[in-house]
């Protein structure tokens, strides 16, 4: 499958990219970890120098060489982050935010500043991403449409197009080179928080701007609040810009987590995913299951729709966790009708596949049969089959059971 396939960088295959991008300078340096740098501020003897950095950010957006001027500027752990994360998506710049959301409002607000508030966008979404076109509080104006139905929503105002794939929480899939072809001239924005580029690489197939909440795989232990994008060197400058002047900035500390997070972040997936096969296998023969959602790409995310109550599943679970968010090393299950996608529009919601019956479950790296036992149990009694119907659920379940193959 491609997406376990050993992705190569221009020289290094990503695994080998994951632990030392960003640290390249170390060695050179007498360190083996890299240094976290706190400060908000720092001194100058020479203003001159400082007023030109300053004046060459603010026409270009590009990182102002020599010594750091002020945090919100810039920061050298943090930088080293961006450098990475760009080298495993293949881009040649990423930049760092407080939060995914805040990566998001960033790019919204660069497109805006060029006269280009109309955003073209796929169903479904991350809840409040969803929230965050719909309700225009940006002055954004979102047409909602189909893959298919890109090109005839674009508009000369349009000022960006955004998918998400796999799709939160539906894992749904897209055509990212059709879909970046659709969009002409027009900046593809793609999420890849789910994939993350251990099993795609976005720009690689025409995406200009691949937005992670970080929080979730990247950082990999519940423990950091950050998004960043990856894209090219020009919008990186412009997202520079907007940070500085809105102060939506990345702590050194988070960025330190999130460095150390990628040197695991190959391994931590593909054992993930491996996991996760194994339980949609076991979810699509099951009786009590309706229906399972995995992606042909594989990953570490499940979503599955029960016959009985979601939230009785939910409330049964011991060893996996019933918690919002994704991506940790431990096991976490939710209802995304009931948080995460909550804030959107019942109607839009079920019309994106989001049923009220649907559960999304991150797998970690717990061991597969201790899963399965907890589940089992949290899905209550088995139903017995009726005499001479054979096995229903099999062939209920014959479509998922075809995404569920890793």
């Amino acid at each position: 499958m491609h997406g376990y396939d050993e992705v190569r960088t221009a020289s290094r295959a990503l695994a080998t990219e994951a632990v030392h991008a960003g640290r390249d300078d170390l060695a050179r340096q007498g360190l083996h970890a890299p240094p976290i740098d706190l400060s908000t501020t720092y001194p100058s003897y020479d203003s001159r120098g400082e007023a030109a950095r300053i004046d060459a950010f603010a026409t270009t957006g590009a990182e102002p060489d020599g010594p750091p001027v002020y945090g919100r500027l810039g920061n050298p752990t943090v930088a080293r982050f961006e450098t990475a994360l760009a080298r495993l998506e293949g881009t040649e710049a990423a930049v760092a935010f407080a939060s995914g959301m805040a990566a998001l409002t960033a790019v919204l607000l660069v497109r805006a500043s060029m006269g280009l508030r109309h955003v073209v966008a796929v169903r479904p979404l991350y809840g409040c991403s969803d929230h965050l076109l719909t309700a225009g509080l940006l002055g954004s104006e979102v047409t909602w449409t189909d893959p298919a139905g890109i090109a005839e929503a674009l508009r000369p105002d349009t000022g960006l197009v955004m998918v998400e794939s796999p799709a939160n929480p539906t894992l749904a899939e897209v055509d990212l080179r059709a879909v970046a072809h659709a969009c002409g001239s027009v900046p593809l924005l793609a999420d890849n928080t789910f994939a993350t580029p251990v099993l795609q690489r976005p720009a690689e197939h025409g995406a200009r701007l691949v937005l992670h909440s970080a929080t979730k795989y990247l950082g990999g232990h519940g423990d950091v609040m950050a998004g960043v994008v990856a894209c090219d060197e020009e919008f990186a400058g412009r997202l520079r810009q907007v940070r500085f002047a809105t102060g939506g900035v990345l702590h050194p500390l988070a960025g330190y987590l999130l460095l150390r997070g990628l040197s695991t972040l190959p391994v931590r997936v593909r054992a993930a995913a491996e996991t996760a096969a194994e339980l949609a296998r076991r979810l699509t023969a099951d009786p009590r299951v309706a229906r399972v959602h995995y992606p042909r790409i594989g990953g570490a995310m499940i979503a599955f729709e029960v016959h009985g109550d979601p939230h009785e599943v939910i409330a049964g679970v011991r060893l996996i966790t019933p918690a919002v968010s994704l991506g940790s090393v431990d096991t976490l299950i939710q209802h995304p009708a009931s948080i995460s996608h909550r804030i959107v529009d019942a109607d839009d919601r079920r019309g994106a596949g989001v049923s009220d019956r649907l559960l999304r479950m991150s797998v970690g790296l717990e061991d597969a049969d201790d899963l399965w036992a907890d589940l089992d149990a949290a899905l209550g009694v088995r139903p017995r089959p009726e005499r001479g119907a054979g096995n229903c659920a099999t062939s209920h379940n014959e479509p998922a059971a075809a995404a569920a193959r890793p």
